[in-house]
């Protein structure tokens, strides 16, 4: 593949994305369908939960059968600014700055309201297995998702407003989210009215804590980074691998899951310069460099399976295949995808 090759289907994607205004189908956005409204479906987790799976694996377009409208997601406003940012430094030129700065708004704009500090969740509601969320309802997840492209955005761009929107969230992961203790470690769980222990979840809550504290030095952020990945590493399996999720069946291992794990620990000590967690990124970057590509290019979505192939899978293995300095295989990636 030629640089142009990519740089053309760059272009042709941002062009897309800006003609649609930002807006898009999710997986999970099939509880937006006005029959969701009525009195029993409302609140009924089966239904709900088995619709928005059927909704979500149908092979051909439903959605607008069911009323279902393009939604205007916060964490995807997030990455398209990260992406934004990531073009502006490659080309070593500011192209996009109002487009920044607009996105830097919205997302400000977006922030869900009521909790102690800034905070994000999807524009749609959605039936978990294990908890129902409404539209807007904060996570760590979706927090976590936007507070990282902000921080590209004022650590890369200097947005200084962006700067405040991240250390402005660190009281909701700090005193919203609940934690399951273990000794001195703990895990933040998955949103505030939930007690999940979702290892990638509260490893973003550590990066964010670790951006806050690279904009605004704090200790005690980096001693909250530093107890809830030693929870994340405690958890790591013999292989290097770990699971989606600790006390419930949600024990596979997925592609993207992993190298937002990985990610996280990276960012962590590139923030704080302590290399505490050096042995476990070592032996999960093997293990995810050795189970989720297909000889060494295709995404596999587990471990064990390459199929569904994936576009979070295809997109997150290049971030972190270009993180951890494997620029080649992360540009063969891109050619495979396009």
């Amino acid at each position: 593949m030629e640089p142009g090759d990519l740089r053309t289907a760059l272009d042709r994607t941002e062009r897309y994305i800006e003609r649609e205004r930002f807006r898009g189908y999710d997986p999970y956005d099939a509880l937006t369908s006005p029959i969701f409204r009525m009195p029993v479906l409302r609140s009924a987790r089966l239904p709900r939960f088995g619709f928005q799976q059927v909704i979500k694996r149908l092979p051909f377009q439903t959605r607008p059968l069911f009323g279902i409208g393009k939604g205007y997601n916060p964490v995807t406003l997030a990455l398209v600014l990260q992406g934004y940012v990531y073009r502006e430094v490659a080309a070593g030129e500011r192209t996009r700055t109002e487009r920044i700065n607009h996105l830097v708004s919205e997302l400000d704009r977006l922030a869900s309201p009521g909790w102690s500090g800034r905070c994000w969740g999807y524009d749609f509601p959605w039936q978990s297995r294990y908890a129902s969320y409404q539209a807007f309802h904060p996570t760590v997840v979706a927090t976590g998702f936007v507070t990282n492209a902000l921080f590209e955005a004022w650590s890369r761009s200097g947005v200084s407003r962006a700067g405040e929107l991240v250390t402005g969230a660190v009281p909701f992961v700090r005193d919203d989210l609940n934690r399951t203790q273990e000794g001195e470690t703990f895990c933040w769980s998955y949103s505030p009215t939930d007690r999940q222990v979702v290892l990638n979840a509260t490893a973003k809550g550590a990066r964010l804590c670790a951006q806050a504290h690279a904009i605004s030095p704090d200790d005690e952020l980096t001693r909250l980074a530093r107890a809830t990945l030693r929870f994340v590493a405690d958890h790591q399996a013999a292989d290097g691998g770990w699971p989606y999720s600790l006390g419930d069946d949600r024990q596979w291992r997925d592609n993207f899951h992993t190298a937002y794990i990985l990610d996280c620990l990276d960012e962590y000590a590139r923030l704080s310069g302590d290399d505490t967690f050096a042995a476990n990124v070592e032996a999960g970057l093997d293990y995810y460099l050795s189970n989720f590509f297909e000889d060494g290019v295709i995404p596999r979505y587990y471990d064990r399976s390459l199929y569904p192939v994936d576009a979070t899978a295809c997109a997150q293995s290049i971030l972190s295949l270009v993180r951890f300095g494997r620029v080649e295989q992360a540009a063969e990636v891109a050619a495979w995808c396009l």
